[in-house]
């Protein structure tokens, strides 16, 4: 599996802009990846005006986002602010070249700026099948959550996913944790952080990572625009799983709306 993962600037509440960037961006990966992956809400930056900025059912993403996917062959994913039902949601868009959509709303959501109070909670998660590897995307905060994220029955990856606005002020958390989810699940991990500040002046110091089963970083990049590489062995972390099966003296544990 070869992973892209895209740390950049976000342009602050300008969709096109932000388009314009990003698909300047994916331009030279056009097939070499499997996966390229961009930030928690890409379009926006991470936006508490949801009201003025909402995509109704996130129809200019989908399409934009279908448009890379077909280019590159690979599948495109990261969040946005999405309308449904007179709700607004974070919603990570997993979209493929063929044009299939899956999606995950964000579980939690980050109380301290109040993201509660704007946005509605999903209530389940996300697996999806690509190219021999089973992937869960979930969404900055929820890395926080070692329950949520935890692989178990039913939800078995391979690879487990974050997009993040995580600011520089917690960046040492942020690290730790991307390689305590890998070793705790036995799973390749992968974060993508944007730099620079946003329009509330938050700054960001990117640390996007991609960390093995192990808990060993494999690339990574600390507070510059770039793209972080790397290809993934599915059968080196099979092989391991299988002499070191700690997944089976698990808690056993039930997840409740």
């Amino acid at each position: 599996m070869r992973l892209a993962l895209l740390q950049q600037p976000l342009i602050w509440e300008d969709r096109e802009a932000n388009f314009q960037a990003f698909a300047q961006a994916l331009a030279p990966l056009r097939g070499k990846v499997d996966v390229a992956v961009l930030p928690e809400m890409f379009t926006t930056g991470f936006t508490m005006r949801p009201a003025g900025l909402a995509e109704h059912g996130a129809e200019h993403s989908m399409r934009w986002l279908r448009a890379q996917a077909q280019a590159l062959d690979a599948a495109v994913t990261g969040s946005v602010v999405v309308e449904a039902a007179g709700q607004y949601f974070n919603r990570l868009l997993w979209v493929t070249p063929d044009g299939a959509v899956s999606s995950y709303d964000k579980r939690h959501l980050f109380r301290m700026a109040r993201e509660h109070e704007y946005y509605t909670a999903g209530d389940r998660g996300l697996l999806v099948e690509w190219r021999g590897f089973k992937i869960a995307p979930l969404i900055c905060y929820d890395l926080r959550f070692p329950v949520w994220s935890r692989r178990r029955i039913g939800y078995d990856y391979d690879l487990l996913l974050y997009v993040a606005n995580w600011p520089a002020v917690r960046r040492y958390p942020w690290q730790q944790l991307l390689r305590a989810r890998a070793i705790e699940n036995l799973s390749y991990v992968a974060g993508v952080n944007r730099v620079g500040a946003d329009g509330n002046g938050v700054s960001y110091a990117g640390d996007t990572a991609i960390v093995d089963f192990l808990g060993q970083p494999i690339a990574e990049l600390a507070d510059s625009a770039g793209v972080v590489t790397a290809t993934l062995d599915l059968v080196r972390q099979r092989q391991f799983r299988q002499k070191f099966p700690a997944h089976l003296d698990a808690d056993r544990f039930r997840l409740e709306p």
